[in-house]
């Protein structure tokens, strides 16, 4: 009992407040809806053996418990939580299986664009490998372009001799320069 006040509970049932009350702690006057649900669910004296059977340090959590329930009964008398428990297990399920899917499909674009690279790798035009004159330091530089770089590169560059005209794209692993 807290000061004069009795606990919700037993001002619902309208009875005096013992010093000793199992509901004091837990329903306290100022939240009356708490007790009334839970009362109208399980009966005021189910309770009062559920909470006296427990240890004391157990009992809050069992009340947080049965006011879950007590609610829940409330909004579906027929499951209860165990309806909301099984709604959200539904959801989980559902989103399980969203997410598989679009992992799968995922691995689907990406397999789908590594045949398309491998594809224009093995059909990438010719390289043409461009030498130019020594410059003041003595320095020739050579560069692998493809065809359509060839006229743009040649015409900003007069001192470029065209040494090889058809090179793989695997020429740029023998230490040239490439021009993309």
């Amino acid at each position: 009992m807290v000061g004069n006040s009795p606990c919700a509970s037993c001002k619902l049932l309208r009875r005096r407040c013992a010093k000793d009350c199992v509901f004091a702690p837990y329903f306290p006057s100022d939240d009356p809806h708490k007790f009334a649900i839970v009362h109208k669910v399980f009966g005021a004296s189910n309770v009062s053996k559920m909470l006296q059977e427990l240890p004391v340090q157990q009992r809050a959590d069992a009340v947080s418990s049965l006011v879950y329930e007590a609610n829940a009964r409330a909004r579906d008398p027929v499951y209860g939580c165990v309806g909301a428990i099984s709604y959200l297990q539904n959801q989980v399920s559902q989103l399980q299986m969203q997410l598989a899917v679009a992992q799968a499909e995922i691995l689907c674009i990406q397999m789908q664009q590594e045949q398309q690279a491998a594809l224009a790798a093995a059909t990438a035009p010719s390289l043409v490998q461009l030498q130019l004159e020594p410059d003041d330091d003595g320095d020739e530089k050579s560069y692998f372009l493809q065809p359509h770089q060839l006229l743009n590169f040649t015409s900003n560059n007069s001192n470029a001799n065209v040494i090889y005209d058809s090179f793989k794209k695997e020429s740029h692993l023998y230490g040239h320069d490439m021009v993309s």
